[in-house]
């Protein structure tokens, strides 16, 4: 994995933790015959596309932070950045049960104590952990204005939401102000960077200013169905 080894010459990362990623790629690519995890499984791409696009936010994530993955999917962001952030912990959340299941048998694998996999949603899981969490972290899970209803109730005053976005994301702020008008946020920055292959990406950060309404997250679907536009 070379694009794995450059990043981790460029930032300072223990070489050997290439081998966890290797094992993650061996196990996507098994369990995906079975569970349709993710279209992408040629070694380079997944590496490119998956691994080093994970990895993109974890300069933005303060030590020590307690980590909300909202539609974890396969595990990204959330299980790359586990790897190299040992010092955060991390919850994974997925309305699918097989996808827990995977998560689960990765956590135990690599032995990420850090993790947490739980199935559910998270408008519901939202009930009970209000404010739970430092960072939400989120990677093609919904437009800007429902991910916002998704993640923003599960933070705390002061933490933030890392969206993971591509070529659209401006469009999508533009979409988002009366949203974050109501659930009480504001971006913070905006990076552009991109991914060896050239492909475009977007890191929004949005910080939560002040506790979130109690009547959102909404349930029923409509953060999706009837996003705050």
């Amino acid at each position: 994995m070379r694009y794995l080894s450059d990043y981790f010459n460029q930032h300072g990362i223990d070489q050997s933790l290439v081998a966890r990623f290797e094992q993650y790629f061996d196990m996507l690519v098994e369990w995906n015959e079975k569970f349709n995890l993710t279209a992408i499984t040629d070694l380079e791409q997944v590496e490119q596309k998956h691994f080093l696009d994970s990895l993109l936010g974890a300069e933005l994530i303060p030590n020590g932070s307690k980590i909300c993955d909202v539609g974890s999917g396969a595990g990204f962001p959330s299980i790359p950045l586990a790897i190299i952030r040992p010092d955060c912990n991390f919850t994974l959340l997925d309305s699918l049960n097989k996808r827990i299941t995977f998560l689960s048998a990765v956590k135990d694998a690599l032995n990420l104590t850090n993790c947490t996999c739980i199935h559910t949603r998270a408008e519901d899981y939202a009930c009970n952990y209000r404010e739970a969490f430092d960072v939400c972290v989120a990677r093609a899970v919904a437009p800007l204005p429902t991910l916002l209803e998704y993640c923003i109730p599960l933070l705390e005053v002061g933490g933030k939401l890392i969206a993971y976005k591509g070529s659209g994301a401006d469009e999508e702020i533009s979409l988002s102000s009366r949203a974050m008008q109501v659930l009480n946020c504001k971006i913070s920055r905006k990076v552009d960077t991109c991914l060896p292959n050239g492909d475009k990406r977007i890191l929004v950060e949005i910080i939560k200013t002040q506790p979130t309404p109690k009547a959102y997250p909404r349930g029923k679907n409509k953060p999706r169905t009837n996003p705050i536009i």
